[in-house]
């Protein structure tokens, strides 16, 4: 087995380094640790992605550390694999035509297709 390269022993630090960041923050731990397992089949080739992801890293590091984190969520909400994907405009199940009180009583049902 070779040695690891610069690039996998600064990935190796980070990951450690946001667990033990992570430790009392709920969701934390389980978030990295997925996060890492989802990103582990990337190419080792694939150097601007890695290098994108370990910024990326490096910056949720900092906010961990800072007082101000308490726990650590996600932004984007996982899609079930049996969920059906949505393009953008469609309507979900639970909208059936309803309208936003936002909308007045002049707006239309469905605004055109701008653009």
């Amino acid at each position: 087995m070779s040695r690891p390269s610069r690039l996998q022993r600064q990935v190796l630090s980070l990951y450690r380094e946001l667990l033990r960041a992570g430790r009392g923050k709920p969701g934390a731990e389980a978030r990295v640790r997925a996060e890492f397992r989802q990103n582990a089949s990337l190419p080792r080739s694939d150097v601007l992605r890695i290098e994108y992801l370990y910024r990326r890293g490096r910056r949720q590091l900092q906010l961990l550390r800072s007082g101000h984190a308490t726990a650590m969520g996600a932004f984007v909400r996982q899609r079930d694999p049996t969920e059906e994907p949505r393009g953008v405009g469609t309507p979900r199940d639970d909208d059936k035509g309803r309208r936003s009180a936002l909308d007045g009583p002049g707006a239309p049902e469905n605004p055109p297709n701008r653009r």
